[in-house]
This record gives C-alpha cells, sequence and structure tokens, in this order.
C-alpha cells in the first residue's frame, strides 16, 4: 500500500472516530462535564506517558525546561483545549449535538478571521465572501435559537485559537498532547479529590463499565489525534482540509436522526449558509493549493475536533 492510500486510510480513521464521539461520551453519564473532563485529562496522560515511554520520545520534553516562553504558550493552548472538551462534552450531554457540529463547521472559517486580526494576513475575494456568508448564517442561527449559538461559537473560538497557537508552536502531536495535558492534570485531580471528599464522585462508584469507560477516555482522545498526525504526514492539505468535514458531517447526522434534536426550517437555513461558506472556502483553497500564497492565508485543518 503507498503512503497515499495509508494517508487517507489513517485520516478517514481519525475523522470516523471523532464523528462518533458523541455516542461515547453519552456512554459517560451520569458523570457531569466537569468529571468527565477530568477524566480525559488525567487519563490522557497515563496513555501517552505509556506511548511515550515505549517510543523513547523524551528529548523534546526534557528540551522544556530550558524554554520558558514555549512552555507559557502551551500552558495558554492547554486552557484553550480544556475550554473546548468541556463545551463539548456539556454540550453532547445537554442533547445539542447540532450546536456542536456548528461549531466545528465554522470553525475553518474562525481560523481565517483569526488570521486577519491576529496575524494581519489578508484574504483573497473568495475568502472574504465565505466570510460574509458565514457571518450572516450565525446571524440566522442566532434569531432562530433566540439568542447567539454559544456553544458552537465557543467550540469554534476556542480551537480556532488552539489550532492558531499550536501552529506558531510547532508541537508533535502526541509530546504536545502529554504536556498539555499534564499541566491541567493538577487542577483535575483536585477537583476529583473534591468529589470524592464530598461523595459525589462516580469513578468506582457506579458500574465495573462506566469505571472502565472512563478510564478509555485517555485512549479515545490520543488514538484519532495520532491516526490524524500519521496522515497530516502522507497527504496534502487540501485533502485533509476536505476530510474534516466528516466529523461535524456526521455529528449533525446522530443528532438529528438518532437523538431526534429539532431541525426547523430556519436552523436548516442556517446550516445552509454555513455549507455554502465552506463550498467556497474549500474550493478556493484546492484552487490555490499548489500556488505560491503570500499574501492569502492558510489555514491548517483542525487538528483535534473533540
Amino acid at each position: 500500500m503507498n503512503q497515499l492510500r495509508v494517508g487517507y486510510l489513517y485520516g478517514v480513521s481519525a475523522y470516523l472516530l471523532w464523528g462518533f464521539f458523541p455516542f461515547y461520551i453519552k456512554l459517560l453519564r451520569p458523570s457531569g462535564p466537569v468529571e468527565i473532563l477530568a477524566h480525559r485529562v488525567i487519563w490522557s496522560v497515563v496513555f501517552v506517558a505509556l506511548l511515550l515511554a515505549v517510543t523513547r520520545h523524551w528529548a523534546f520534553l526534557r528540551s522544556l525546561v530550558r524554554r520558558p516562553r514555549l512552555l507559557a504558550g502551551i500552558a495558554v493552548a492547554a486552557v484553550l483545549i480544556a475550554v473546548n472538551w468541556g463545551t463539548y462534552i456539556y454540550g453532547v450531554n445537554a442533547d445539542r449535538v447540532v450546536e456542536t457540529a456548528l461549531g466545528y463547521f465554522i470553525n475553518p472559517l474562525v481560523v481565517v478571521l483569526l488570521g486577519v486580526t491576529v496575524l494581519g494576513e489578508r484574504l483573497r475575494p473568495a475568502q472574504w465572501s465565505a466570510l460574509g456568508v458565514g457571518g450572516l448564517a450565525v446571524v440566522v442561527l442566532a434569531v432562530d435559537y433566540g439568542q447567539p449559538p454559544y456553544i458552537a461559537l465557543t467550540l469554534a473560538l476556542s480551537f480556532g485559537g488552539y489550532s492558531l497557537l499550536k501552529k506558531r508552536l510547532g508541537l508533535p502531536a502526541a509530546e504536545g498532547l502529554f504536556v498539555e495535558s499534564s499541566l491541567l492534570a493538577v487542577p483535575a485531580l483536585a477537583y476529583l479529590g473534591w468529589l470524592t471528599w464530598r461523595s459525589e464522585s462516580s469513578f468506582g462508584t457506579g458500574s465495573a463499565g462506566h469505571t472502565v469507560l472512563l478510564v478509555l477516555a485517555g485512549a479515545a482522545t490520543a488514538i484519532p489525534l495520532l491516526l490524524f498526525a500519521g496522515a497530516a504526514n502522507r497527504l496534502p492539505l487540501s485533502s485533509l482540509g476536505v476530510l474534516q468535514y466528516m466529523t461535524p458531517s456526521l455529528q449533525l447526522v446522530l443528532g438529528v436522526l438518532v437523538w431526534h434534536e429539532p431541525m426547523p426550517p430556519a436552523r436548516l437555513a442556517g446550516f445552509a449558509l454555513v455549507w455554502v461558506a465552506l463550498i467556497v472556502f474549500t474550493v478556493d483553497a484546492i484552487r490555490h493549493a499548489r500556488r505560491p500564497a503570500r499574501t492569502a492565508v492558510a489555514v491548517t485543518p483542525a487538528t483535534e475536533p473533540v
């Protein structure tokens, strides 16, 4: 099997796992969102530490001691991904999977906007059009919901900021996840200790299956990320950009068809505008993928949607 096919296999596998992730989150009830987040952080540290021990990739971690500015950047990235994970878990368990899907649909547009506002980059006309249509979609959805779609916007903004920061830091996938999770592990352990002290922890007090599922949260977090890293090393950026829409598409289908979340006409119209924006954005990205692009924003696909 050639490397291109291997790359597609890794990429499709990663996005399929992320697409079906709401099933896993819902299985973790009755644990609350913050408890699930804390276990996801802690068991990610354990899983990735074992992986790094097997592969002996510790050199990068030792160098962090001499790079305090890089460590500070990783700390900011850790906060952003914690907000993203926590919001996603809350959205799924609040039966708002459709809105979480919206967040990852508009994420590429948010990354483009951050490139303009934070990095001072210039857009091509098609990219401006996509942003305008995306903004109109948010207005339509805000009218439909009766308020701005806060879950979707929080997911898109937190992960957009995380993606931008990760791009600038240039961290390896496994090592980056290990450091981020390690920085979050102290408050996560403190929170779980507080729950245990109050006799409100679900870990070890419910069924054995529930406890095992909480432990497996680390593997469920790391495996799709590592599959994506394998795809990113083998596929063109334009191919990854198209594949990334698999995840929110699957989640949207699950939300509507499996969990019967409402999709009134106005909400459908809002999603249709988002899809129009993404089509314009994707076609433009593919057309310019092999051209020099010194003035346009080069947006990398999301590396860890959920």
